[in-house]
């Protein structure tokens, strides 16, 4: 970025070369370069996130029409975006111009860039008739899916010349991470765009194809060497941070980070064969002794959630099937399918899984099914067709625990509670979860918390006493490296 002084007949600033403002780090080069539409920036601090997304949105001032927006999710953190903004942009533009009260810039071409907030879910609809050319999100993972993606509505050119686009920064951890890791991070390699297809049709009935792209571009405080050169310290303050922080915002682990609920939660495909230090497994024959039981949790324009499990004979629990009621690509959207057509599928899958075919099955779930207040309940209406259930334990804290204690590994590496790898939803969604700000010995309930629901009315109908993890032994001498990979990540050492 450059100084602005000559003028145009216009009255703008034409940018003067001999002074250099701001010169992006390579890894803001690279972001700055991408042509999709969206594009993720971060996922670990010190990358230079902040710095990036106040000089992307000022690229377009020039044309009078272009009309700009940066979003954090409430007012007061945007006060350093803001103090950046009048250090760049009073500085390339003197002419320009800062409305307190409208948290807006205006430069001299007429072209405007807004500071905003969408604290609320309903804040969005505060932007219904509002176009931007570029829209921001600062810590994206702070947002939900919904606000995020309604204004893509808003993304329309606001005069000819303009390029529309919208750019985002995060970290790991916060009540977006699940559906911002499921969205940038781990559908495909980073760095490497993601091209979404929809199939619409107008109003004669002719089919149109249509795609949108994005892109994950991770950065760390390693990709910012200004940084580290004018602040040799922060480094340190990185390494020194409790491990789940320490390896979200040092090294931009998505599997990490503060606040996860679930820290004792692994997924370790090398250990699917041996059971040991992993939850996740590959799928086998149940034997015919052992119980199953089928959990419930109801949804409409919410997901559903339905799990079965099976019991073996020392307790531990298996989660071997699931049937998941979500919009695909819309994660937290209920399918809106009538209890009766969900309990018409539950008999069909319980016919035909080998696991499942003949068995007897108890039902446990949401006591809420039951309610009779509105006419029929929702387990009568299942009951109809054939599916019964019973009510589960709704204690939510007690629940809670009982997932620590079958997550918990003893000295062996064997937990209490296994899933099946095809069990895609579960995987995907509890790790993910995060407690809540306000009841912060409970997870965050405007989350994708259908399936945790389900599984914890099993757990609660199957309870057993505490269990505290063990962590896996790395033995001191290891001449062959078997344990390397292991010790790299329980030894990483940071020189400053």
């Amino acid at each position: 970025m450059t100084q602005r002084t000559k003028k145009t007949n216009r009255g703008a600033d034409l940018p003067d070369p001999r002074k250099v403002l701001w010169c992006p780090q390579p890894k803001q080069q690279e972001m700055m370069s991408r042509p999709e539409f969206e594009a993720l920036y971060g996922g670990a601090a010190g990358g230079g996130k902040s710095d990036y997304l106040v000089a992307e949105a000022l690229r377009q001032v020039n044309n009078r029409f272009y009309r700009g927006i940066i979003f954090r999710r409430e007012y007061p953190q945007l006060v350093d975006l803001i103090d950046r903004s009048r250090e760049l942009y009073k500085a390339a533009y003197p002419r320009a111009s800062y409305n307190e009260s409208g948290h807006v810039w205006k430069f001299p071409s007429g072209a405007k860039i807004y500071f905003a907030a969408m604290q609320h879910e309903q804040d969005r609809l505060k932007y219904q008739g509002r176009h931007f050319d570029f829209i921001g999100f600062d810590e994206l993972t702070h947002f939900t899916e919904r606000q995020y993606t309604y204004l893509f509505s808003r993304a329309r050119p606001s005069g000819p010349g303009t390029e529309v686009y919208v750019r985002a920064t995060a970290n790991p951890g916060g009540i977006g991470h699940g559906w911002v890791k499921s969205r940038f991070v781990s559908i495909t390699t980073p760095g490497h765009p993601i091209v979404s297809e929809v199939v619409i049709r107008d109003p004669k009935g002719k089919e149109i194809r249509l795609s949108k792209d994005r892109i994950f571009i991770p950065s760390s405080v390693f990709d910012n060497p200004a940084l580290l050169e004018n602040d040799p310290g922060y480094l340190g303050n990185l390494a020194i941070l409790p491990e789940a922080e320490r390896n979200a915002l040092l090294y931009g682990d998505w599997d990490s980070f503060e606040g996860q609920v679930f820290t004792e939660w692994k997924n370790d495909p090398e250990n699917y064969e041996t059971r040991q230090w992993t939850h996740v497994i590959e799928p086998f024959k149940i034997p015919s002794g052992w119980e199953i039981v089928r959990g419930y949790d109801f949804g409409y324009a919410k997901p559903f959630s339905v799990g079965w499990y099976a019991i073996d004979y020392s307790g531990t629990i298996y989660r071997i099937r699931e049937f998941y009621g979500c919009v695909e690509g819309s994660p937290n959207v209920g399918t809106k399918m009538e209890p009766t057509e969900q309990a018409q599928m539950i008999r069909q899958i319980e016919e035909t899984d080998v696991n499942l075919k003949g068995r007897k099955i108890t039902g446990i779930a949401d006591p809420s099914i039951f309610d009779r207040s509105r006419g029929k309940s929702v387990a009568d209406m299942m009951a109809e067709n054939g599916v019964y259930w019973s009510g589960g334990d709704n204690h939510r804290i007690a629940g809670k625990m009982q997932y620590h204690y079958r997550l918990a590994f003893d000295e062996n590496g064997i937990p209490k509670f296994y899933v099946f790898n095809t069990c895609k939803n579960f995987i995907r969604t509890i790790p993910d979860l995060v407690y809540d700000e306000k009841n912060v010995e409970d997870i965050d309930t405007t989350q994708e918390d259908h399936i945790y629901d389900e599984c914890r009315y099993v757990f609660m109908q199957h309870p057993i006493p505490m269990r505290r993890s063990v962590k896996k032994e790395i033995p001191l001498e290891d001449p062959l490296d078997l344990f390397a990979e292991e010790r790299k990540k329980a030894h990483r050492i940071i020189r400053i």
